[in-house]
């Protein structure tokens, strides 16, 4: 079960934050370092967390944090341009302020994971709340079994992290797989969908934990994979996306069912939520 963090009374007040670096990811995404600290009264960030991130005088909206657990002190989220909030966002240049709130939600149970084989899938930007996962996994991989990054985006421009992949991709002591939808005729990948790629990950199902992220449509495919595969429901974790405004519970806008992602998740265990995730209208 994804462990369940309470957001300090210290984290519901905005502070403001100069932004330290500014990289370009893709085409329409940007990660942004934060020279955010840890100040009195909040606690560092846990794998899947996120914060609310203010615009000035446009909005807030809710990032998930893509950056090193060991590094509190500066706070990176990768964040797509998409809309009048998340375009002010990326628009902020090094030396910058912004304003935030948080660590708010529940974090990946990387604790519980020890011991275990590790399948992290992601899919497109879902990559991004899985990154402080690998982060976790790789500083301690003495502590897991086998350990597996499996990967879909579009196309090779929509991969995050190239860099990183390609360092991750040289390492003999993890696996990672990488396919896309569509591909010019110089890649030398994988074609196909994400989905595929399971039945040919090295891990053990019986004693294997598994962390999900991308697009709702491609969480539930992956999840029944994964189950056809023979790992346990309660053993898949998702991270689901909902439009959160108030990040604790009361104003109902991420509702799903009778959870709220930002309080209850984002981080919820398949098994729980299988059945909702069927239903169109939620």
């Amino acid at each position: 079960m994804a462990p369940s963090l309470a957001p300090s009374p210290a984290s519901l007040l905005p502070r403001f934050v100069p932004v330290r670096r500014v990289r370009r990811e893709l085409r329409d995404t940007w990660t942004l370092e934060l020279d955010a600290g840890v100040p009195d009264g909040v606690a560092p960030f846990q794998p899947g967390q996120f914060n609310m991130i203010y615009a000035f005088g446009v909005g807030e909206v809710a990032i998930s944090i893509s950056g090193d657990p060991a590094r509190p002190d500066s706070l990176a989220h990768t964040v797509r341009s998409v809309g009048a909030v998340t375009r002010a966002i990326t628009s902020v240049k090094k030396g910058g302020v912004l304003g935030l709130r948080g660590p708010f939600g529940n974090a990946w149970p990387v604790a519980e994971a020890e011991g275990r084989d590790v399948v992290v899938v992601a899919g497109g930007l879902g990559l991004a709340p899985l990154r402080p996962v690998m982060y976790a996994v790789l500083a301690a991989r003495e502590r897991y079994g086998r350990v597996v990054l499996l990967i879909g985006a579009r196309t090779p421009a929509d991969l995050l992290f190239s860099r990183e992949l390609e360092r991750w991709r040289g390492r003999f002591d993890i696996e990672v797989r990488v396919t896309v939808d569509a591909a010019p005729p110089d890649w030398n990948g994988e074609v196909g969908l994400v989905t595929a790629l399971i039945a040919r990950a090295s891990f053990d199902p019986a004693r294997a934990i598994s962390f999900v992220c991308g697009p709702e449509v491609m969480m539930r495919f992956v999840a029944a994979e994964l189950v056809q595969r023979g790992v346990p429901a309660a053993a898949i974790h998702l991270s689901l996306e909902r439009n959160m405004k108030c990040a604790v519970g009361v104003c109902g806008h991420c509702q799903l069912g009778p959870a709220f992602v930002c309080k209850d998740g984002p981080v919820l265990v398949y098994e729980r939520v299988e059945r909702l995730l069927r239903i169109r209208e939620i």
